[in-house]
């Protein structure tokens, strides 16, 4: 069954207006990299992401892929530290997603959209 093999994601704003009920249950959230928001932590890398509407804090845990960059469209799998409406997204995993089977939405990385 082809169903079984779909990879479902929300976009930030899907996942903010749905923080709520996602509660912290974990879910997979995809956007871009904000540009000059990559920050090195001991833990891994903070940093924001955004689908052009709305944009978040991602706190990762662990290391990133070699294409990881600013403005690199990313899939990050965890969930919200809490429903606050400021609580970051806190990540175990990210994707970079290119090539023939997936096509990015068009985001301009170059500023934050509002935080919610």
């Amino acid at each position: 069954v082809l169903s079984e093999n779909v990879e479902y994601f929300r976009t930030v704003t899907e996942a903010v207006h749905h923080r709520k009920d996602e509660g912290t249950s974990r879910f997979r959230l995809a956007g871009g990299v904000v540009n000059h928001t990559v920050v090195k932590t001991s833990q891994g890398v903070n940093f924001d992401v955004t689908d052009g509407k709305h944009t978040v804090v991602v706190h990762h845990d662990g290391d990133t892929p070699a294409l990881f960059k600013n403005g690199a469209p990313v899939v990050v799998e965890g969930h919200w530290a809490s429903t606050a409406a400021n609580a970051p997204f806190l990540s175990d995993r990210i994707l970079i997603k290119h090539g023939a089977d997936y096509t990015p939405p068009k985001v301009n990385t170059n500023k934050k959209a509002t935080s919610s």
